[in-house]
């Protein structure tokens, strides 16, 4: 049967290909050609028509494509009292492409107070007539892919205190959008994946940090972040091995963090990567508990324009039920179209077609 509550049957990570209008405001905006006030105003006409889009598409719930953003993480934790955008020291690499050279360093005590993507949502929810997700980086984020280095010693002795405090500022950042309004809200968290990779532990190392400690530090810091949202507040994490241009970082299937992702996180649902052999089997889907945790399986690749047979999905879907029932599983992309603005190597039309597709099988599964 269908879902009237978050996460959907037919749902969507987050992020949508960024149009022509707004990449050339942008750009513009960058060039010192136009205001930030003219750049939103195109970011709020270009929101309003994906919104649109997503609704005729048949989509229970519209995002606003994260459309103001330039990364999916930067922009929302760079915003954080105590934490700095650094331009020029660093980029991200992933197989055969890097990012452009950004990065954050911790300065000051981590918080949340005023932050402007509570206001993002509040444009999103004042124009839809479905249910507004809201996607924000996990508190995870602003540990793992920097570590010790990036947090300064003379803020931060010892890091229990800086997970605390993280903890904290995400536990009002929760509550921040719960008050405006805000029934679903999803942690973007790559990291439970790269937790699943060697390469990954091994660089994670090189920092100064113990993987193995790590998902049951990180489960504390969202358990408590998350402790005192509303009753009617679902609450997802997306989970993925980089998503740039196409390309990828991480692979490894879940088994080194099923137990812990699935049993000691009190989330609602899991959005799961499943397009390809990098994310494994099936199989570390045992560990979740039957009930009404949703897992998302993300077996429509955002990765390329290449539609997947309706055919091969709902087999695929099939294998999952050997280890979750129908009732607990939906379906989506396997992750964002555009996790940075630069986005992936597809067509907006190929984009459209996909999240229709999604809708389709989902009322063929669970009808």
């Amino acid at each position: 049967m269908q879902r009237t509550t978050p996460p959907f049957r037919a749902d969507h990570v987050g992020s949508l290909l960024r149009t022509l209008p707004l990449k050339q405001a942008r750009a513009k905006h960058a060039a010192g050609e136009i205001s930030a006030e003219e750049l939103k105003h195109v970011e709020d006409d270009e929101i309003r028509k994906i919104i649109v889009k997503q609704e005729h598409a048949g989509l229970q719930l519209v995002t606003d494509g994260e459309f103001r953003r330039s990364w999916w993480h930067f922009d929302f934790l760079s915003m954080l009292d105590g934490v700095e955008l650094v331009t020029g020291e660093k980029s991200i690499q992933f197989h055969g492409i890097q990012t452009k050279a950004e990065s954050l360093n911790i300065t000051g005590r981590v918080d949340f107070s005023e932050h402007p993507m509570v206001e993002h949502f509040r444009f999103l929810k004042d124009h839809t007539k479905v249910t507004p997700k809201m996607t924000i980086p996990s508190p995870s984020v602003l540990h793992f892919r920097m570590g010790r280095n990036a947090i300064s010693k003379d803020i931060y002795h010892n890091l229990e205190s800086f997970f605390a405090d993280t903890a904290a500022a995400y536990r009002k950042a929760v509550k921040a959008f719960a008050d405006a309004g805000c029934r679903y809200l999803q942690f973007d968290d790559t990291v439970w994946a790269y937790l699943c990779s060697e390469e990954q532990c091994e660089q994670a190392r090189q920092r100064g940090d113990d993987p193995e400690a790590l998902p049951d530090i990180y489960a504390e810091m969202i358990n408590h972040a998350i402790a005192e949202r509303p009753s009617d507040m679902a609450i997802t994490m997306h989970v993925c091995r980089g998503n740039f241009r196409s390309s990828w970082i991480s692979e490894g299937g879940y088994e080194p963090v099923a137990d812990v992702m699935f049993n000691k996180l009190n989330i609602d649902g899991y959005f799961l990567e499943y397009d390809t052999d990098r994310a494994g089997g099936f199989e570390p889907l045992r560990f979740v508990p039957k009930g009404d945790k949703q897992i998302v399986l993300g077996l429509i690749t955002s990765k390329s324009g290449t539609l997947e047979k309706a055919e091969d999905v709902k087999y695929r879907i099939e294998e999952a039920m050997e280890f979750v029932d129908l009732n607990q599983l939906c379906l989506s992309p396997q992750c964002g179209f555009a996790s940075t603005e630069e986005g992936n190597i597809l067509t907006e039309d190929q984009q459209w077609a996909k999240l229709k597709e999604i809708v389709e099988i989902s009322k063929e599964v669970w009808s």
